[in-house]
């Protein structure tokens, strides 16, 4: 299923790009990861942790322009930490969780064109999709001076999405494979250049298992800087 995701996902953009005004852009930058940690959605901006994201981006204009599909695919690192102390105290520990995603973002965005007609201000939002292929759990700290450090691999659970009631191939440690929710973007196009800043919001908890008052809290929230060439 990962392999048939992915093939549609970059048929679909190479086929985009054939039109004369659409644009394919490479496309990488900053994410700053985060989870909710209250049912309300706020998130501990201590627990916020750095990663990135690389991959592809279309621009497609609709009707005169004033109006783009900005689909794409990403691969893009999430999660959180725990840190209690510093590095240089007697007693520290600090851990993290960092899954890494494919993620296939549609963003519908109006552009606003600038002084030299070329360039152009977007602002839009849109939903995306995002399926858990790696990433890893550390733990490091010491007790007294006594140092310790572990890692392992991010298990995931094998839930088909498209079942419902269900959640196959749940268990204690694993993290569920999809991961669904909504952006937030706003950015600049020039000729060849694209800046952006993006806000995922995940409507998805990521703990596998039923739902409970204490996982249910769980879910992905990404600020991104992006910079983007045009191919």
């Amino acid at each position: 299923m990962k392999k048939m995701i992915l093939v549609m996902a970059v048929g679909a953009i190479t086929t985009a790009v054939k039109a004369q005004d659409n644009k394919l852009y490479l496309k990488g930058g900053y994410n700053l990861a985060n989870v909710t940690v209250t049912g309300d959605g706020a998130v501990d901006d201590a627990r916020a942790l750095s990663s990135f994201h690389a991959g592809l981006m279309v621009d497609l204009p609709i009707g005169a322009g004033l109006l783009s599909l900005q689909p794409g695919i990403l691969y893009t690192g999430k999660g959180t930490k725990v840190e209690n102390g510093k590095s240089t105290d007697a007693s520290y520990f600090k851990a993290t969780a960092n899954p890494q995603y494919i993620e296939i973002p549609m963003n519908l965005v109006v552009n606003l064109p600038l002084a030299d007609k070329e360039s152009k201000f977007f602002v839009g939002a849109g939903p995306y999709a995002a399926m858990g292929i790696g990433g890893k759990n550390k733990v490091e700290g010491k007790v007294f001076g006594v140092g310790f450090k572990s890692e392992e691999k991010i298990e995931f659970s094998n839930d088909d999405p498209t079942t419902t009631g269900t959640e196959e191939g749940a268990g204690v440690g694993y993290m569920k494979r999809f991961d669904f929710g909504v952006n937030g973007t706003a950015g600049f196009a020039f000729k060849n250049v694209l800046l952006s800043i993006n806000y995922g919001h995940g409507l998805t908890k990521i703990n596998s298992g039923s739902d409970n008052g204490a996982d249910d809290k769980l879910k992905n929230r990404v600020w991104s800087l992006s910079l983007g060439i045009s191919l």
